[in-house]
């Protein structure tokens, strides 16, 4: 009997010990000590800052790679001029048609005829229809009526005035609604940005109400800030906030979209001209707009030329850019524009895509356009 009480006590003792390993207090975790960890949340938030970011394409890639469609295009203003010459027989009726090309591609009647007449007596001095020896002759011809002696670099250095002074300098972007003008404004802010420059956007198409919205998105897109105001604003206070902006940033270039103006409605035309006034006060005396860029349809012909001469009337133009110059645009519009104004074609657009714009040249242009 004393034997089974000594176990029993025994048995319970391991019992109560064994419990209290299994379910006593919980015991607390300690970290092992570590080297010092340094805040990364800085960091990464730069990193992904960067990552959000798209990287613009450079400028040499832009133009080759527009080359390239437009040499795909079925433009009669090139190759379509070189078949027409290399045929067997060039009798007056072949030069008519030559004639017609040229006027339905909108080259316009005049040049059309100082082009046909050089050709006609380079032809005949030549001897030869061979497209071979055609080719540099119609190359050179059509270069001289592109005028490549035209100054087409961008103003984004400013003038005298404002690089002393450590000041943007300002460009101003017009055009009508459909040209594809905030889209450029967009996209020019990606060249810029490709070439490293500090832009501020000026949302100043205020009667548009998704203008501000499309231009905002633009500039998120390359880290670039745009300023808007409410819809309905002045425009004019709007591109004065933008430059007010970009010298309080120490930005390098003020990039400001305008309203699309008609033609015909002379209000909105006076309109502008007060933005050009007004955009460049926060800057002082002797400050002017630097840049006034006409964006236009390639593929409106003749309506763009009358777009171009008004818009020329209300605000001194210094450059032109075309949008759509695809297989569906008549390349002539290129030198009729530049004769009707007087200022070269800076830019051209053949797309969509974000990187579809790129510096025009007149050697450039009718390569692509004798490109077979």
């Amino acid at each position: 009997m004393d034997t089974l009480v000594t176990v029993g006590i025994i048995l319970a003792i391991v019992l109560i010990a064994a419990g209290f390993v299994l379910f006593g207090p919980a015991r607390t975790k300690r970290r092992t000590p570590s080297a010092h960890v340094p805040d990364l949340t800085e960091d990464t938030a730069e990193v992904e800052e960067e990552r959000r970011y798209e990287t613009p394409t450079e400028p040499t890639t832009r133009l080759a790679r527009l080359r390239a469609r437009l040499a795909k295009s079925n433009n009669v203003f090139g190759r379509g001029l070189l078949t027409l010459l290399s045929q067997d027989t060039l009798d007056e009726q072949t030069w008519e048609d030559v004639e017609d090309a040229l006027i339905m591609a909108d080259l316009g009647v005049d040049t059309t005829a100082e082009l046909v007449d050089s050709l006609r007596e380079r032809v005949r001095v030549l001897g030869t229809r061979d497209p071979e020896h055609l080719r540099p002759l119609l190359r050179e011809e059509l270069i001289k009526v592109v005028d490549p002696t035209m100054d087409r670099t961008l103003n984004v250095a400013g003038s005298e005035v404002a690089r002393e002074a450590g000041d943007p300098a300002v460009m101003l972007v017009v055009g009508v609604n459909g040209a594809g003008k905030t889209t450029t404004v967009g996209k020019i802010a990606r060249v810029l940005v490709a070439e490293d420059r500090r832009v501020v956007l000026g949302a100043a198409d205020t009667f548009r109400a998704a203008a501000a919205e499309q231009l905002t998105t633009w500039g998120d897109r390359v880290g670039v800030e745009t300023v808007r105001g409410e819809e309905g604003a002045d425009p004019a206070s709007v591109a004065y906030a933008a430059v007010e902006q970009g010298k309080r940033d120490g930005a390098d270039v003020v990039v400001i979209d305008t309203a699309g103006r008609l033609q015909n409605k002379r209000d909105l035309m006076d309109e502008l001209g007060k933005v050009k006034r007004v955009a460049t006060r926060p800057l002082g005396e002797g400050h002017d707009v630097d840049e006034v860029l006409l964006v236009l349809d390639a593929t409106t012909g003749q309506n763009g030329m009358q777009q171009a001469k008004v818009f020329a009337e209300s605000v001194d133009i210094t450059g032109i850019v075309l949008t759509k110059l695809d297989g569906t645009a008549k390349g002539g519009i290129v030198v009729a524009v530049q004769r009707a104004l007087g200022v070269p074609v800076k830019l051209i657009g053949l797309g969509e895509g974000a990187d579809d714009l790129a510096p025009f040249t007149a050697e450039g242009f009718v390569d692509a356009l004798l490109e077979s």
